[in-house]
């Protein structure tokens, strides 16, 4: 098992990728060696920033417009080759994440519309219906079965796929691209190479969306005219790679803490009515970005009596300000009875997750189902011996091994 753990240098701290078992944050970003709210960290290049793990300021800087996400500012915390050609460098064309206003508000006001929680209760019986047959598949394969694999990993893609307007036939071929970019140990070249043959797909995909339009995300951007085609490509590979990857690592992890945590899913089977509750604590207590953001002062910030300097690294820990006791009691318990509402697991502020409404429509149509199906659903492996993902740069497992 990989874990995540934080060693102290001074007075200085150093994100690893160690963990002390499968639901914790990387080490020293939540818990008693957390307790400073600001603390100096050490980047693999050699920088020294800051790491914040306290919810109140993780909020309060999040929203601060004087905090840069623009991608030539950023530093990775940990470790990832694969980030050197993208950071250090302007935005790729259509990658919002990396942009301040007004670039980032332009495009982001182009994609908006086809997230908010209306549409996404439309798609909802789309969804639901998506996951029966996959589960209808999983049952006729009988046990064991890759959880990841039959139902966390296709229901995203197939939903993400569908809005775009991409065919899934092409899932092979943009899985393991979009895998290969969010790998911490992948290379600079790898990844280079693999965000080229996604730039590709999606070009391809555009030039025959404008000969062809129909009723989907690319072909409105390319008809609609106010992004260039490089920024409709770009924007297209971002919500196809991270719109699945993010939410098959939140499906699959849920389920395994679940199963993990027997009381807890014995309080869910009694009552379907606390999905939501269960779904927003799961968000909180998982946390799946789990080194957290990387943000840059573009001016001098005071925060809890240190000065944050102008060009100085920022990473905003959302694993430990969503085990923040300040904000949540018993911040390290699973509890779905919770009311945990203004966890940061999408983040804040104008960067705040685009596809947080999907998301949440996949994990309320995936749980109730799956456990409700499969009664006897558990894990055909010791927990121990599933293969946690802490090699990327969103959290999960790389398989999930069930039977019932």
């Amino acid at each position: 098992m990989t874990t995540g753990a934080t060693e102290r240098h001074g007075e200085v701290v150093v994100l690893s990728t160690r963990r002390t078992g499968p639901f914790e944050p990387p080490g020293g970003q939540a818990g008693p060696g957390a307790a400073a709210p600001v603390r100096r960290l050490r980047y693999p290049d050699g920088h020294t920033g800051w790491l914040v793990t306290s919810h109140a300021l993780a909020r309060r800087l999040l929203a601060d417009p004087r905090l840069s996400a623009r991608s030539e500012l950023k530093r990775a915390p940990v470790a990832r080759p694969g980030a050197d050609p993208f950071y250090g460098a302007p935005a790729l064309p259509g990658w919002l994440v990396d942009m301040d206003p007004p670039d980032h508000t332009r495009i982001r006001r182009c994609l908006a519309g086809w997230f908010t929680a209306r549409r996404t209760k439309v798609l909802r019986p789309q969804i639901e219906q998506l996951v029966a047959g996959h589960l209808d598949a999983m049952e006729r394969a009988g046990a064991p079965a890759d959880l990841v694999e039959a139902l966390a990993l296709p229901v995203p893609s197939l939903t993400i796929c569908e809005l775009l307007g991409v065919p899934y036939g092409l899932r092979d071929a943009f899985q393991r691209d979009s895998a290969t970019l969010f790998r911490l140990d992948a290379t600079a070249e790898e990844a280079t190479e693999a965000m080229e043959r996604l730039d590709g797909l999606l070009r391809d995909l555009a030039g025959h969306k404008r000969r062809r339009p129909a009723d989907d995300l690319l072909s409105a951007l390319v008809t609609d005219g106010r992004l260039s085609m490089a920024e409709i490509v770009g924007a297209g590979v971002l919500l196809l790679t991270a719109g699945h990857e993010t939410t098959a690592g939140s499906l699959s992890l849920g389920v395994f803490a679940l199963l993990c945590h027997p009381d807890q899913l014995a309080v869910l089977r009694a009552d379907w009515s606390l999905v939501d509750n269960a779904v927003e604590e799961l968000l909180r207590y998982l946390t799946i970005f789990h080194f957290g953001v990387p943000r840059t002062p573009l001016a001098d910030i005071e925060v809890d009596g240190v000065v944050l300097r102008a060009g100085e690294s920022v990473t905003v820990s959302l694993p430990a300000a969503n085990r923040d006791p300040e904000r949540f009691a018993e911040p390290d318990r699973l509890d779905v009875r919770r009311r945990a509402t203004g966890h940061l697991a999408f983040g804040h502020g104008i960067h705040q997750c685009l596809g947080q409404n999907l998301a949440r429509a996949e994990m309320r149509a995936v749980f109730p189902a799956l456990f409700q199906r499969f009664p006897g659903l558990r894990l055909a492996v010791p927990r121990e011996k599933v293969p946690l993902a802490a090699d990327r740069g969103f959290y999960g497992v790389h398989h999930l091994p069930v039977g019932w």
